[in-house]
């Protein structure tokens, strides 16, 4: 400890260096990591973290230390929190308005010469909402990253066309978000909030203490000297950021809180705290707004560091927010007060950039068909992109057109999945030049057709390998980093609707897709735990090349090619192409759904199997080579 470090209090960790700044009439401990100046002379980001409720600067260290390598962070405890002072009288003393000149001190202390990048969670963002709307800081600041904290006057507009103009969707939405805020309320008692705060969240603290000690990665939102021990008197200031703020601004919310800023909302779709629909109509106030989604519970910060880290990186160093002199563009458009401002950028415009935007995704048999889609989905989506494929030729194409499609960056690799040396080498590699995946598809996969009985034992090793090893080589090798960074993530298993749909027509087929439904049931059991989700997309009769490997047992070459002819004539009547595959792929990722059947026949089947099992065994019994021969 140093000598003006208060008791209940840690001293920094190393490589930070902190300094007293003389706030609003009260003392901010600020601490900063990383430079200003960059190696080559020029400058970085400045990039500004505001902690909430009952939090002290300490919440953002795991993001912090991410980002010294490329931006100059700042961080300091709010009013009251951890090493800095709490005004006398407490009444009064946490308005929006002095937590503005607070904020105003620092950023002149830490960057009086340029904007700083604004990130707040939770009451550091509903802080960080007032900043970047309010006159006052005009010009000093270049961006504001928004988690899980929603602008008071946003929020009063929001409850009040929801009451004022209600249908039963809007009024479930506000009553939904009140009994969120419950806790909100309670502030208001007096007392009462000072006295429990003094047991609650210090119960809190151990309980999710105990939880990280039980190896549970995603769920180690505390652990590492956080919370800090001044976490009693922290929460009990803290009250009165609820009762000095919100009855007026949610009664009487501003008109002219606008955003002259570039805003990007990051929702946690886990948050107890925060519906999603509070962002609805967020593009009025916000008019250059990129929104993202993780999920994620409601103390991101300490749970998924590495994404919001790329996120706020690439955000504040996008460039786009700067007018021509370096200052933010802050130039008024024809509406009072609404600044002119145009499009961010690297606005998302694919459905699914909110959720996959800078996410690493890796996808087994990338070369061709649903593998492809697959890729070229989550690319046009804005995420990196690992292609795989034993087809090197085709691959690397695949892996081109995902840059040029929207893939911030895209790498084509050569793996055989039936490999487990070849797999082990991948993840080694994939891992030391691109990072920890965030979402493994297991797509690769051949197909054997003909009688049990006729299959050669390579027969069912080259199925099996493909299509079942190769599935378990993916989830043991890239589940287990994903377990081991402790940050969540998801595995796609591609399976088909013939691991519930029986056919004396693929033994092999059918063996091994119902192996990798039962694997993809397990994992996601055993995995729950550790915050990552797995599902297992079922697709039926797709047009893809999966027919030109295919192994046909028990026929001459003749009635090979026949059936080959008859199968593709088939497939070409049914036009299921794999770019619907490909969607339903992304949507189990954004859902977390278990069992994804994805065409007509998939989810026919899968009913089927569940309320008529004897109906699909006797489908089972057909032959059909003989119905073919006598055709």
């Amino acid at each position: 400890m140093t000598a003006d470090t208060p008791a209940g209090t840690a001293a920094a960790p190393a490589g930070v260096r902190e300094r007293w700044v003389d706030g609003d009439g009260a003392r901010l401990r600020v601490a900063e990591l990383g430079t200003p100046s960059a190696p080559d002379g020029g400058r970085r980001p400045t990039v500004l973290l505001l902690h909430g409720y009952p939090d002290t600067k300490e919440l953002w260290l795991p993001v912090a230390e991410r980002l010294a390598d490329r931006c100059h962070v700042v961080l300091y405890d709010m009013r009251g929190c951890g090493r800095s002072t709490a005004p006398e009288p407490l009444r009064g003393g946490f308005t929006l308005e002095r937590l503005t000149g607070d904020f105003l001190a620092v950023a002149d202390a830490v960057s009086p010469d340029a904007p700083v990048h604004l990130v707040g969670h939770d009451w550091g963002s509903i802080q960080g909402w007032e900043f970047a709307t309010v006159e006052r800081t005009r010009g000093r600041i270049a961006s504001f990253t928004s988690i899980s904290g929603p602008s008071l006057d946003h929020l009063g507009h929001w409850f009040a066309r929801r009451l004022t103009r209600p249908g039963p969707r809007r009024a479930l939405q506000a009553l939904g978000q009140g009994a969120r805020l419950s806790h909100v309320w309670a502030m208001q008692v007096p007392v009462l909030p000072e006295v429990a705060s003094g047991v609650l969240w210090p119960a809190l603290a151990r309980r999710r203490a105990a939880r990280a000690a039980d190896g549970y990665g995603a769920r180690r939102a505390y652990g590492d000297g956080y919370p800090t021990g001044s976490l009693p008197a922290d929460a009990a200031h803290g009250v009165w950021l609820y009762r000095d703020n919100l009855p007026d601004r949610l009664r009487r919310p501003r008109e002219d809180a606008y955003a002259r800023v570039p805003v990007q909302v990051i929702t946690l779709t886990e948050d107890p705290f925060l519906s999603p629909a509070v962002h609805d109509g967020l593009e009025r106030w916000a008019p250059r707004l990129v929104h993202r989604a993780l999920r994620a519970g409601h103390w991101a910060p300490r749970t998924r560091p590495d994404q919001l880290a790329d996120w706020i990186g690439a955000f504040a160093g996008s460039g786009a927010d700067r007018a021509p002199g370096g200052r933010a563009d802050t130039r008024a458009d024809s509406r009072a007060g609404v600044p002119a401002l145009a499009p961010v950028r690297h606005r998302a415009r694919d459905p699914y950039a909110e959720h996959f935007g800078g996410r690493l995704v890796l996808v087994t048999g990338a070369a061709r068909g649903i593998g492809r889609s697959t890729a070229l989905a989550f690319a046009r989506a804005g995420a990196r992109v690992v292609a795989v494929d034993i087809d090197a030729e085709d691959v690397a194409r695949t892996a081109e057109h995902a840059r040029l499609t929207g893939a911030p960056r895209a790498w084509a690799e050569v793996a055989d999945v039936s490999d487990g040396q070849a797999m082990e080498e991948l993840a080694e590699r994939v891992a030391r030049n691109c990072g920890v995946v965030d979402i493994l598809v297991n797509n690769a996969g051949i197909a054997a057709a003909g009688p049990f009985l006729e299959h050669s034992a390579d027969d069912w090793a080259a199925v099996l390998g493909s299509n079942l090893w190769g599935t378990i080589h993916g989830c043991r090798l890239f589940g287990r980093q994903m377990a081991e960074r402790g940050q969540g993530g998801h595995i796609v298993n591609v399976v088909s609707c013939a691991a519930y749909e029986p056919t004396r027509a693929l033994p092999a087929y059918c063996t091994s897709k119902a192996g990798a439904l039962m694997l993809s049931e397990v994992l996601r059991a055993e995995l729950a735990g550790e915050g990552i989700g797995v599902s297992a997309v079922c697709p039926g009769v797709v047009s893809t090349s999966i027919l030109d490997d295919a192994r046909f047992r028990g026929l001459d070459a003749e009635e090979r090619e026949r059936r080959r002819k008859r199968a593709y004539q088939v497939y070409r009547i049914r036009r299921y192409s794999p770019e619907k595959v490909a969607d339903a792929v992304l949507r189990s990722v954004v859902r977390n759904r278990a069992v994804v059947p994805v065409s007509l026949e998939a989810r026919g089947g899968l009913w089927l199997s569940r309320l008529a099992p004897p109906l699909l065994r006797a489908f089972a019994r057909i032959n059909v080579r003989a119905s073919a021969a006598r055709s």
